[in-house]
């Protein structure tokens, strides 16, 4: 079966400020199935016909080859500029990465991982009650609302934030918390990381965003330390207990 031509072309190019970003211009008659097409993909549009990925792993160079292709396969016309095709061909690795055993393919399979979590917080699929320091990075606790309808408990930053364990419910997910890391516990999802900073403003604007810690790939972020306030856990608990006391519902 011949795939029919739809009016669409689509220039990929890497973004004018953020280090690792693409930039995707539309222009056809039918420009808007392929806008359509990168929005549903995780894009954002930041102009009329021009759409930014901007990921927290670095690796839009690779996402964007993928769209590309899927885009190719629906029948629309893409084109990569020279300076993104050498991103797509660049191989690198994290500088120090911890997972040090893994291949290239299953660094980018945990870092796709990671990077979900942040979309599910990002679209309020995932609420955060409580986030706490664990040594050198950040711990959090929350409840994905559609879906999974499952309380986690969240580790590491970025690239590395994984989920580290599940709970049947928020009230046990938050009283485990409670004893793991009262000492340092604040209520809430903790403060953007810088490499979070950077892609959100990369996903509204094409100018140079206010942190610029990430100049160079391969690197490894920096992990700030965030110095929250304890608060009153005690009475933190109470509330959360007390407005779910009810069954955890089935759907949002």
């Amino acid at each position: 079966m011949t795939t029919p031509s739809i009016d669409a072309h689509v220039r990929l190019d890497s973004h004018p400020a953020h280090p690792s970003a693409v930039t995707a211009a539309l222009t056809g008659t039918q420009a808007h199935v392929a806008h359509v097409a990168l929005e549903a993909d995780g894009w954002s549009a930041v102009a009329e016909n021009i759409l930014v990925l901007a990921r927290i792993d670095h690796e839009e160079p690779y996402w964007a080859e993928k769209a590309a292709q899927a885009l190719n396969a629906e029948g629309m016309t893409t084109e990569i500029s020279p300076k993104l095709r050498e991103a797509i061909d660049e191989e690198w690795t994290w500088a120090n990465y911890p997972l040090s055993w893994c291949t290239r393919s299953e660094i980018r399979e945990v870092s796709n991982q990671a990077q979900k979590i942040c979309d599910d917080i990002q679209y309020g699929h995932l609420l955060i009650h409580a986030h706490a320091q664990d040594s050198h990075t950040t711990v959090a606790v929350g409840t994905y609302l559609s879906g999974m309808n499952k309380s986690v408990y969240l580790h590491g930053e970025n690239h590395l934030r994984q989920i580290a364990c599940t709970f049947d419910s928020p009230a046990q997910a938050l009283t485990f918390f409670e004893k793991a890391h009262g000492d340092t516990m604040s209520p809430g999802p903790a403060p953007m990381t810088d490499t979070e900073q950077a892609a959100a403003k990369a996903r509204t604007s094409l100018e140079t965003p206010a942190v610029e810690h990430e100049a160079s790939l391969p690197a490894l972020e920096t992990v700030p330390v965030y110095a929250a306030d304890a608060g009153d856990h005690d009475a933190l608990l109470d509330t959360f207990l007390d407005a779910h006391s009810e069954p955890f519902p089935t759907s949002r």
